[in-house]
Order: C-alpha cells, then structure tokens, then sequence
C-alpha cells in the first residue's frame, strides 16, 4: 500500500512541459557523434513557419514540430522528436519552443524512460503520485514526477544501492544509456557481458560495473561513439540528443508500435485519408491535417507521398499524426498490389464494361464511411453474382496502382 504525503495538485500544462528525450548515439544527423557539438546558444528569434499544433477530436492539442529546431546541430533530432511527441513521450514548452540544446536532468530522463514504457497513466494516477518515497532527497523531487519516480522504481529502473535520485542533476551518457537498457528489461544480458572489451579509445573511463550496459547499447543499436571513437560517459546529455535515443529505444519497446500502422501507398492522399495495404489488405487512414510527415532527412507534404511508397503512420485516437516515408515507391508502379473490401456506393460503364467503381469504407478516426473512386481495368473479372452490382452491396476489390482487376461480389 502506498504511503501517502501531502502533495502538491499541479495542472496539466505543468506536465506537458516535462521534457523526456534519446540518442540514438548522442550523436549528429548522421549517427554519430559530433565533437563540435557543444550545445549552443538557442535561438528564440528563429522562424516560426514550422511551428503548430494538432487537435484530436477536440480533446488535446499535441505539439510535433517546434520553432527553435533551427541549425545543424540540432536539425538531425527532428524526427525523432516529432515521432516522441507523437506518442506524448516527450513534448514540448507551452510557447512553441523544445530547448535542444539544454541538458536533460535526470528527472527529466526518467519520466521519458517511464513514459516510453506505456506507464504514463499509471505514474499520474493518484496512487502513484502521492507515494512517499524513501529516497534521501526525496523532498528534491518535483511534486509532479513523484509518481514517474515511484513507477521507475517499481520497474528496476534504479540500482539497489541507489539512495538518492538527484533530480536536478544533469544526466550524462553513461548513466542515460543503462536507464534506457534497463527500460527495455535487458539487465539479465548487460550483467552477463560485465566482461566484454569495449573498443572505445576512452573504455577506461567507464566503470566495470557498467561496462554490460554499454555492450548491450551498442549490440542494440541505441548508442555507438564519437567519430574519434572515443564514448564519453561523463559527458551530458542534451534534450536533442536523448531525444535521438528515445526514440530508437522505442522501436525495440515490446507493444511500442500498438498505435502504429505500415504498409504500402495504395492511394494517394484524398480528403486527409490515405490507404495503406499490408498484406494485401487495405486500411484507410484518417491524417490530421498537420501531420508531421517525414522523408529522407526533412519534413514534408502529405502531396509528396506518392502511390508505392512505404510508410510508418503513427495514430493518436486513431489519427495519423506523423508519418515516415520509411521507402519510396518502385519504379514499377504495377508493383504495388491492393485488396479492398467496402460496399458499392457507384459504378460507372463504357462500351458495356465498368470503367469505374466506388466503395466506402469504415476508416481509422472517423465514424463516416470514407468514399474511394478507382478505375477498373478493361480486362478485369467478376466473381460471384453479378446481378447484385448494386449500390450498398459488399464486394471485394483487387488491382495493381489503384487500378482494379477483380471484384468479388460477396
């Protein structure tokens, strides 16, 4: 049973502006570290154009794209930032702002560690928040992340030794990097490569106690070195760079990608819905209007994702709101096959054969069927009871691009 204190009541902007962040390698767009980079001054004049947020049925505003994510120190984390916020692991600052290039304390790292996990409602239940923990400085940690604490603790995020959290202190590479691991339920294999002969110039800085969790980051692909290979454990984190981490440790999370669809382009975006086929099957998906869309390195338009593309959408109350362009379409289209099953809404004729034929569709995030128009090839063929080609009947379609083939009639 948990004891209780009193606690302070704080409101949900407070804990928005909790920061949570990962490295893939603490490193620069191109997955390593770069030994320039020493943070830097933040520019709170930059342009704004990128700045915005998106509502979800009226509920909750999401922050996915920040306005001070300006110059190539930081510029690399903003997937990985958008594809956090996506999935409110970690957000944003109430003006519009993200601070890359501040230090992540440890508090701040732990919420993010705690939330990438799917406990972010249970660590802001009340029964978690009004803990009384038994750290030495317990007194030290903000009254809204007593429960984030409480849940780390309860999930092995804390060595046995530890008795004090240190929530101010800045965390550093080192101590990130075995939160992450530990996160991801990997003690058992980090103590059995206590052992291992790190190659890093630096290894000697690393304790032997550690030297397991640094293995495993590595074999994992959460972390690896600065370009002079050296792995700096001491040195600290900023926002940007957990960030980076985060989210690489995310896509190893076990049920991390519940809310998330791939698949292949199927049909290009219409009315903010797009069709994805996987499988053969298809599924349309609603796309919040600013969706935070991803393709090799930049930020996109929904206009540039094309037919045969491979995508990664992430949904929240089952909108898209960020999707990566994961790979580009063929270039052979007719690769790109689709079932679609729906009821007939209109057929259209030319020369006594269909030209054209209309389906809606039960569609993620939207409680109106979403109507699909597709030409039909002129040498398709029809299972089933022709005679019922009639408005509401089930069918199902498949074709090549867009293009029908077959319709069964069902």
């Amino acid at each position: 049973m948990k004891r209780v204190f009193k606690q302070v009541v704080i409101t949900g902007m407070a804990l928005a502006m909790v920061v949570g962040g990962a490295t893939s390698a603490f490193a620069d767009g191109k997955g390593r570290g770069n030994d320039n980079d020493r943070g830097g001054k933040n520019d709170n004049n930059s342009k704004k154009d990128n700045d915005y947020k998106i509502a979800n049925n009226g509920t909750m505003n999401i922050a996915i794209h920040f306005h001070d994510m300006v110059g190539g120190d930081v510029e690399w984390a903003i997937k990985n930032i958008a594809s956090l916020a996506s999935k409110r692991v970690f957000e944003g600052y109430a003006d519009g702002s993200f601070k890359p290039r501040n230090n992540i304390t440890r508090v701040e790292a732990i919420t993010a560690a705690v939330r990438l996990m799917g406990l972010r409602d249970q660590a802001e239940s009340q029964e978690e928040m009004s803990t009384k923990l038994n750290f030495k400085d317990a007194d030290k940690i903000p009254s809204w992340a007593v429960g984030y604490v409480a849940v780390a603790l309860e999930n092995d995020l804390f060595n046995e030794t530890e008795n004090s959290v240190q929530p101010d202190k800045p965390a550093d590479r080192l101590w990130a990097t075995t939160l992450l691991v530990k996160a991801l339920k990997l003690e058992s294999e980090a103590k059995a490569k206590m052992n291992t002969q790190l190659s890093f110039k630096d290894a000697n800085e690393i304790p032997a106690g550690s030297v397991g969790y640094v293995a495993v980051a590595v074999e994992k692909g959460l972390i690896e070195g600065f370009e002079n290979n050296t792995f700096r454990p001491n040195t600290p984190v900023t926002r940007a760079q957990l960030a980076a981490l985060l989210d690489r440790t995310g896509e190893q999370m076990p049920g991390y990608d519940k809310d998330t669809v791939t698949g292949t382009v199927s049909t290009i975006v219409n009315s903010n819905v797009i069709n994805i086929t996987k499988n053969g099957v298809s599924t349309p998906i609603v796309l919040d209007p600013g969706a935070f869309v991803f393709k090799n390195g930049a930020r996109v338009t929904a206009a540039d994702i094309k037919v045969g593309d491979e995508l990664k959408v992430k949904l929240y109350n089952n909108i898209g709101i960020f999707v990566e362009i994961t790979k580009s379409g063929t270039t052979n289209p007719g690769a790109t096959n689709f079932t679609v099953d729906g009821k007939i809404y209109s057929i259209t004729y030319s020369g006594g054969k269909i030209n054209t034929i209309g389906v809606t569709q039960t569609v993620y995030g939207s409680t109106t069927p979403q109507l699909n128009v597709y030409s039909v090839s002129p040498d398709y063929t029809i299972t089933g009871n022709a005679a019922l080609l009639i408005q509401n009947q089930d069918v199902q379609l498949k074709g090549i691009n867009s293009v029908v083939t077959s319709i069964e009639v069902k």
